[in-house]
């Protein structure tokens, strides 16, 4: 008895072709990630796994559930539902603006019932989606001109004045820098790129003098002139570069960094996680981690190029784009290359929206490569 192309409705193609390598480097950092949270924990010291790494142990398994989930379905299908899943983004983003609880200042949660969500993280996914939709229906096209670009412009304007206004520079950045990305890789004319990098320039002045909180520019302006507010809006980039040149070429050991275990670093669980793993693993322990990072992008790389359709091809792109750009912005933020703007680190911050995004990013990119064989 021969069961064809197909095993009892699964396509045996699928599961021999089974993205292994990009799981087990995602899982992989993950992991790591939840025992760097059990370091960035003071509480850590006195034995047992702290609150913060059991949540995000928990965000794991419900992440990976999510990812496996989404491999599932014919990646292609996903085009159509592109806008409407954009639109119920957009909408969370506004209902959080309207009936999000403020923490720290900001509006960028939801609560429903025990779970809190930050909808301008699944954002970054209805972006994606919805500009590989727009650009794979040109393709082949001649270069896009500005009139092209106008509606796409608008799509990503939407959300990020919405984020931009809760406030949350980090992620505004982030997809800007996300939508960027697609358009260096479309065919778009020399003059009109020039055009829009002018535009990005003046875009900034005009958030200055009427976005930016007094804080956003306060930081900005630290970066520029630390010795200004050492121990104010400087606090925290200075504290991290201590943090991560005191943990010299093999780190101070596990639960042994003074600068998280005695709470001087800020932010340690979240947007300075880098600095924990740099000082208790030093120089060897952070490389490692970003040659697990470097070869994720590498192999989105690849399955972007080995994608048969340009829908795939795009989609595997900015899933690409979104984690670079956020292990970019993160890591030189820690290093003082770059201003704090708020970026969580993919798969290491602590964080259930931001752990969930980027895991249904990594489902995406092994559907893609998983039907690179299957048409």
């Amino acid at each position: 008895m021969t069961w064809g192309p197909s095993l009892q409705g699964i396509d045996r193609r699928l599961v021999q072709n089974f993205e292994w390598p990009l799981l087990g480097l995602v899982l992989g950092v993950s992991l790591v990630g939840v025992v760097n949270l059990i370091s960035a924990s003071p509480e850590a010291a006195d034995g047992g796994i702290p609150a913060t790494a059991w949540r995000q142990l928990t965000w794991l398994g419900i992440g990976g559930v999510a990812m496996l989930a989404v491999v599932i379905p014919d990646y292609r299908t996903l085009e159509r539902f592109a806008l409407p899943f954009y639109g119920l983004c957009v909408a969370l983003l506004a209902l959080a603006l309207i009936a999000g609880p403020v923490i720290n200042g900001s509006q960028r949660w939801l609560i429903l019932g025990p779970v809190r969500i930050q909808p301008s993280e699944l954002c970054k996914l209805a972006l994606i989606l919805l500009l590989a939709r727009a650009l794979q229906r040109r393709a082949g096209s001649p270069a896009l001109d500005l009139r092209e670009l106008a509606l796409p412009g608008l799509l990503v304007a939407i959300p990020c004045v919405l984020v931009l206004r809760q406030p949350d520079l980090g992620t505004t950045l982030l997809l800007a820098l996300v939508a960027g990305t697609f358009v260096l890789f479309s065919r778009v004319k020399v003059r009109l790129l020039a055009g829009l990098a002018a535009a990005g320039i003046g875009s900034v002045g005009l958030a200055w003098f009427y976005y930016l909180h007094d804080y956003q520019k306060e930081r900005l302006l630290t970066f520029l002139e630390p010795e200004r507010d050492p121990l104010g809006s400087a606090y925290h980039a200075i504290q991290s570069q201590i943090a991560v040149g005191s943990g010299g070429m093999f780190g101070r050991g596990f639960l042994r960094g003074p600068q998280s275990q005695l709470d001087f670093l800020p932010e340690q669980q979240t947007d300075f996680v880098f600095s924990v793993l740099g000082e208790e693993w030093g120089f060897f322990g952070a490389a490692l981690v970003l040659l697990l990072y470097l070869a994720i992008l590498v192999r989105g790389l690849m399955i972007a190029r080995a994608s048969k359709d340009a829908f795939g091809a795009y989609v595997a792109l900015g899933v690409v784009s979104l984690f670079f750009w956020g292990g970019a912005i993160n890591v030189g933020m820690v290093l003082g290359s770059l201003p704090v703007v708020g970026v969580p680190l993919p798969f290491l911050s602590y964080g259930g929206s931001s752990l969930l995004t980027c895991l249904l990013g990594a489902g995406l990119l092994m559907n893609i490569s998983m039907r690179r064989y299957v048409f």
